[in-house]
């Protein structure tokens, strides 16, 4: 293992992110697939110590995708998924929640604040962690939201059986190695009778992996986002029920019939642009936009200002950038699958 920066990243891990799959992606293998599920904490944090700065320059301190209504904001977009979220999970007053992949811990400060709960937040990556500490205590959340380094696949080793009055995650469990180790367990660590909402990355039912263009588009996708493997959706539903929730709810939202498609600040089109702040926003994600980026972080790693490796995982982000793009205009893609399953007060 690499000697690790004081900020927590490892030089040695970002450099063998894109090392995970093949330079040719149709040239993937299930080798390829089953070494990714089983090192999926060295893809992911590699991955993310070298992509979490170009998510916050570039999109925001939130790490995922959202709805727009007509003229909405970018970021008032982003915080209404999160309140939607909240909102559809009944969380209440002093309850104590779960945010299974914090990230940066955005998401936690906005529904913290929502919702009034106690949120803790899980990370298995020390350097986001870190943000996400320093960011809070700046935004004076310090005393509702706490963040643990752990990994979600052994949430009850950490926490015990029946710790939270919910759990939520948001485009996080797609980092996950299998749907039914995560989710089952989050049922452990929810009380009986408590509530699981996620908003999940999948494969829609339009596509077909013995069809190449469908395959070669899910692994362009997990190569420039730190995924193991993209699974569909019906594996997702299924995995919610094998574990025993009671699913009270299941939708893609991005199959609604938005006149602002979810993926629309990724296209770099400034015309599109919803108001005059996301202007920026949308720029960034221009042909031009990129350019000065990739270039500047060029630059930076050759100064030593980032580690090593950091401009190919930031060059793996354009692919998926365009993968992501042509994923929802097909709709082969979706980021927010989003299911509510309660695990039964009967429960053991």
């Amino acid at each position: 293992m690499s000697a690790p920066y004081a900020d927590g990243r490892q030089q040695k891990r970002v450099e063998r992110y894109t090392k995970f799959w093949q330079k040719d992606l149709t040239h993937e293998s299930d080798t390829d697939n089953k070494n990714r599920l089983d090192k999926y904490t060295d893809v992911v944090n590699g991955y993310y110590d070298g992509a979490t700065e170009l998510y916050e320059y570039g999109w925001a301190q939130s790490f995922h995708f959202s709805r727009f209504y007509k003229g909405e904001g970018f970021l008032a977009s982003l915080a209404r998924h999160e309140h939607y979220l909240a909102a559809h999970m009944g969380l209440k007053p002093g309850m104590r929640v779960l945010d299974v992949g914090c990230g940066v811990g955005a998401p936690a400060r906005q529904i913290a604040r929502f919702a009034d709960v106690q949120i803790v937040g899980i990370n298995n990556n020390e350097f986001q962690l870190g943000r996400a500490r320093r960011y809070t205590e700046k935004a004076g959340l310090s005393d509702q939201i706490t963040y643990v380094k752990g990994d979600f696949m052994k949430l009850s080793e950490q926490f015990g059986a029946n710790s939270f009055d919910a759990v939520y995650c948001i485009e996080a469990t797609v980092h996950a190695p299998t749907w039914e180790g995560a989710y089952g367990e989050i049922f452990k660590v929810l009380k009986p009778g408590g509530v699981f909402g996620v908003y999940e990355w999948c494969m829609t039912d339009a596509w077909d992996p013995s069809i190449p263009s469908h395959k070669e588009l899910a692994h362009q996708i997990e190569f420039g986002s730190g995924i193991p493997e993209l699974r569909p959706i019906k594996l997702a539903r299924q995995a919610m029920k094998n574990v025993g929730y009671q699913l009270e709810h299941e939708e893609d939202l991005a199959d609604r019939p938005d006149e602002v498609p979810w993926y629309y600040p990724l296209e770099g089109d400034i015309s599109k642009a919803q108001t005059a702040w996301d202007y920026l926003t949308v720029w960034r994600m221009s042909w031009s936009g990129k350019l000065v980026t990739h270039t500047a972080v060029r630059f930076m790693e050759l100064f030593r200002l980032l580690p090593k490796g950091t401009w190919e995982v930031g060059e793996s982000l354009k692919v998926a950038g365009d993968a992501l793009v042509k994923g929802g205009q097909t709709k082969l893609f979706t980021p927010m699958f989003f299911m509510i399953g309660r695990k039964p007060a009967e429960a053991n």
